[in-house]
């Protein structure tokens, strides 16, 4: 080997470690989002939570159920699908996997000839669905590394839009749900209208709720007109923060799996180098010692 080709072995070892540098840098990044990210999830939980058992809880009361956010209608005419999605790539499978479950999902509404409105949120969402020629009724971009309670906000806001038209009776929500530092999984979720659970409220428990038992005042049209928007945000903003916690914890394992590749990719390149040095001076000690034979 010349030394030209040294010189480029060299040059190649320089740039892997550049490059490992870079995906160290992203892995630690990623790790401390994601403790952020799970603080935040924990510290919205309860609120979350308690929303969520509230407005299922009104649907076991005869005179709220009548609303037609509890309305599970047989004939879906359209629906609206939100798809959660990252704003930068480098993060392994997560937006490939979260985009193939929406646009399954989206396929499945088309082939039983729904409307379907399609709001892309992240820059891989809005680039994955333009590409593929389908329809989208709004995008978010920059919201999805740290999303905030406002963002949610726009995001319900525009549903809310959707939801006036009449055509649109489902809304469906696609992104990953964070279960664990190696576990995140996609999710589908209805979010409109409210499906009762059986299980949120426990009659036979002396401190259980029974919402059935209920009197509302004002009427329970206004309370669930009002108490609508403030699900939808919390149930998005829940979903935006699963989301968030999931991209940074599949970018730290992509960073990582990056960084010990180049690790041992580097160790390769300067165990051929050092060989072909070897090799190089072996020749050359070969070659004076010939020329000093030659000469006696």
């Amino acid at each position: 080997m010349g030394a030209g080709q040294e010189r480029a072995l060299r040059r190649r070892i320089k740039s892997v470690n550049s490059t490992r540098k870079i995906t160290r840098a992203m892995e630690l990044i990623a790790a401390s989002r994601i403790a952020k990210a799970q603080h935040a999830i924990i510290g919205a939980k309860p609120y979350i939570a308690s929303m969520g058992n509230l407005l299922e809880g009104l649907a076991k009361n005869f005179e709220a159920r009548r609303h037609p956010i509890f309305a599970q209608s047989e004939h879906v005419e359209g629906v609206a699908v939100i798809v959660v999605s990252a704003d930068r790539g480098l993060c392994g499978a997560y937006n490939s996997n979260v985009l193939r479950a929406g646009e399954r999902l989206v396929k499945e509404h088309l082939e039983a000839d729904r409307i379907c409105k399609v709001v892309a949120v992240g820059k891989k969402a809005l680039g994955y669905f333009r590409y593929r020629g389908y329809e989208m009724d709004r995008t978010f971009l920059g919201i999805t590394d740290q999303p905030k309670y406002p963002d949610a906000k726009a995001i319900a806001d525009q549903v809310a839009l959707l939801m006036e038209q009449p055509e649109i009776n489902l809304v469906q929500i696609v992104y990953t749900q964070f279960v664990s530092l190696g576990t995140q999984k996609v999710v589908i979720e209805q979010i409109y209208p409210v499906v009762a659970n059986d299980q949120v409220i426990d009659e036979d428990s002396p401190a259980g709720l029974r919402y059935r038992d209920y009197e509302f005042e004002p009427d329970s049209d206004v309370l669930i007109d009002y108490l609508v928007p403030r699900v939808l945000e919390t149930k998005i903003f829940g979903s935006l923060l699963n989301a968030s916690a999931s991209e940074h914890a599949s970018r730290q394992r992509a960073m990582k799996a990056a960084t010990d590749n180049a690790d041992e990719f580097a160790k390769n390149l300067t165990r051929q180098m050092n060989r072909a040095r070897q090799d190089s001076i072996t020749t050359e000690i070969m070659e004076i010692v010939g020329g000093a034979e030659a000469l006696g």
